[in-house]
């Protein structure tokens, strides 16, 4: 059973820096992508990166480029959202999420980590 468990959100000041963290258990990590979504109150899940199973491949969406950065130790099972330059709106919930190679969608979610940003 794939488990994803996400760390490291917290408060954090306009302007300042987070890093969320997901640790992966039960699948062989590096045959899965791998994301980042977040959910702000009242509002839909929304993309916030991907990458792919060797780290070659990154896609962000245009709110977080340039501000975020995501990252996968394969040795660890572990894959980071680095998030700088953070500003109010990026409050939400963060989720991790993980895709096999073959398959379209993701299919396996974590329970989520809260970052609140105050302005």
């Amino acid at each position: 059973q794939v488990q994803l468990v996400e760390s490291g959100g917290g408060l954090v000041q306009a302007g300042g820096s987070l890093r969320v963290s997901c640790a992966a258990a039960g699948l062989t990590f590096n045959n899965y992508g791998l994301g980042w979504f977040r959910q702000a109150p009242g509002k839909e899940r929304e993309f916030v990166a991907r990458i792919n199973w060797s780290g070659g491949s990154k896609n962000y969406a245009d709110s977080v480029k340039g501000r975020f950065t995501i990252s996968r130790d394969n040795a660890k099972n572990t894959v980071y959202l680095q998030m700088n330059s953070l500003k109010p709106e990026d409050t939400g919930v963060y989720f991790c999420t993980a895709k096999f190679v073959s398959k379209a969608s993701y299919a396996n979610w974590g329970q989520g980590t809260q970052g609140i940003v105050s302005s």
